[in-house]
């Protein structure tokens, strides 16, 4: 009883960030995703470092098998996949980073607008949402990519001005309870600017949530990549991603007689897929005030 008395203290002197890292720290795959990812960005930050080659260059037979020299053998011309993979993850985590920021910027504004002003600028703001979010997601997203020319920030733009809508009705969800609070209220009565009250009243509580929904925005956005650039519409080659390396994997020959070839990429995009989802998942549990109850 005293043991189960003294952890309810522990727990109540806890600040909000130790409950928190408490709370993930339970999670045990979340945790170890949480170091694969560490270690998989570190090594495609650093390919320039740890890359035995260069990623565009010629360094040996046409799609020789892994050996000494090449761990993950060579592509169809001759360049190294080890290189190229370091370089391809890099490519892939850069998309998926960039479109999450953009699209989570545009949903966090426009949803705290919407829920705030409420009337007429929400009605607007929300139509407008349910328009975008009424056309197939990658319909949309293959139409966008055909009309502009393919390239890395073009992807980039495009995954970012299509996810939105998602983070745009969480945060109007949040931002229309947490405008009838007291200390909102309280804020409007001592005329405090709108800027402060949206931006350091309002969103500081619906940013778990967010970072929540981020973390799916950025699987969604790496997998949205890997798919256009398998489709020759993402990143342009001689570029490495891990989508247009998956493209070379298209003939019978290819899958059966040189996994090397996909294999790598492939796994490359499951595993992050996965870990970023496990993380979001603890996140969602460590971040939810009523998770002591379960």
């Amino acid at each position: 009883m005293k043991s189960r008395t003294d952890d309810l203290n522990k727990i109540s002197t806890e600040s909000y960030m130790q409950t928190v890292f408490r709370r993930f720290r339970r999670h045990h795959l979340a945790a170890y995703s949480l170091i694969i990812l560490a270690v998989l960005c570190g090594a495609a930050v650093l390919a320039p470092i740890i890359a035995p080659y260069d990623p565009d260059e010629i360094v040996g037979s046409f799609r020789g098998a892994p050996c000494k020299e090449f761990w993950l053998g060579t592509d169809q011309i001759g360049r190294d996949v080890f290189s190229r993979l370091l370089y391809a993850t890099r490519i892939s985590l850069l998309v998926g980073v960039m479109a999450t920021l953009i699209s989570t910027v545009i949903g966090v504004i426009l949803g705290l607008f919407a829920g705030y002003f409420g009337g007429v600028a929400d009605m607007i703001i929300m139509r407008f949402t349910d328009m975008v979010m009424s056309f197939p997601y990658i319909l949309l997203v293959l139409v966008a990519a055909s009309i502009f020319k393919p390239g890395l920030w073009n992807i980039i733009l495009i995954l970012g001005f299509v996810d939105w809508p998602g983070i745009a009705r969480l945060v109007r969800g949040n931002v229309l309870s947490l405008r009838e609070t007291n200390f909102v209220k309280g804020n409007i009565v001592a005329g405090m600017p709108l800027r402060h009250i949206l931006f350091s009243e309002i969103l500081p509580n619906t940013v778990a949530p967010i970072l929540v929904y981020a973390t799916s925005v950025l699987a969604i956005s790496m997998l949205d990549e890997a798919a256009l650039s398998f489709l020759g519409m993402g990143v342009q080659p001689p570029t490495a991603s891990l989508g247009n390396m998956l493209n070379g994997a298209q003939s019978l020959t290819v899958l059966t007689d040189q996994p090397w070839l996909w294999i790598p990429a492939g796994l490359m995009i499951v595993v992050l897929v996965v870990a970023i989802n496990f993380v979001g998942d603890a996140l969602r549990d460590a971040l939810d005030p009523n998770s002591e109850k379960r």
